[in-house]
């Protein structure tokens, strides 16, 4: 249903990409000061105001030239809060809670997006000059969201999925998957180059964000 040029698309995918990161970001910190550690909300962290957040890389450009390349996928990552686990009152456990809190935040937001595109379908042909961007922004949401929900869950650091796992493992194990953290980036790229990347993580997005607009009658995301 997509009828916008790319100056349009970029425009109207500007909210749920910042969004999407911003809240990721948001979460971790939150669920880390509910846990004792208050470095993210000392250091002005716990905000939505995306330019607290922003990443040129993640934010800005990344997902610039994975949409002007029709790459058919849309990811970023925003700056890191900051977190001390020393400061948490069962630093394993709650490691492991805090990174959950980004997907998780990202898959409730993907449902928000759903409602969004929802509500605006019902008047889509009374006021298509709104409804119709707003139902594309709702899909953007959705797709995004999904998106960085499913690869933060892959257990390899430095994704949350990977701190989790850290979390899990006996000590020794988990100074073993620790050691691998700054190649795992490096690995992902070349693993997205070779497009074996998206035999990995586009199984379950399609199966999500089909469940979620079945859930709220939408059609179909194109991905």
């Amino acid at each position: 249903m997509v009828e916008f040029s790319l100056t349009q698309i970029i425009a109207i995918s500007v909210v749920p990409v910042l969004f999407a990161i911003t809240v990721h970001e948001v979460a971790h910190g939150w669920v880390a000061s509910k846990c004792g550690d208050q470095t993210a909300r000392l250091s002005g962290r716990l905000t939505l105001n995306p330019i607290k957040h922003i990443d040129l890389i993640g934010t800005i450009i990344v997902p610039l030239l994975l949409l002007l390349t029709n790459s058919g996928i849309i990811f970023g990552w925003a700056k890191p809060v900051p977190i001390d686990a020393r400061n948490m009152r069962n630093p394993r456990r709650d490691m492991a809670i805090v990174a959950l809190a980004g997907p998780v935040s990202n898959f409730i937001m993907a449902l928000l997006w759903a409602l969004i595109a929802k509500l605006n379908f019902i008047f889509l042909t009374s006021l298509p000059w709104l409804t119709k961007p707003m139902v594309y922004m709702g899909e953007i949401g959705v797709l995004i969201n999904v998106v960085l929900g499913v690869l933060n869950c892959l257990p390899v650091p430095p994704l949350d999925g990977g701190r989790v796992l850290v979390s899990l493992l006996p000590g020794r194990a988990a100074w073993y998957v620790n050691r691998f953290e700054p190649y795992m980036f490096i690995i992902i790229v070349l693993l997205m180059l070779t497009g074996i990347f998206s035999y990995i993580i586009s199984p379950p997005i399609i199966f999500l964000s089909a469940c979620i607009t079945s859930i709220f009658g939408l059609p179909q995301l194109a991905i």
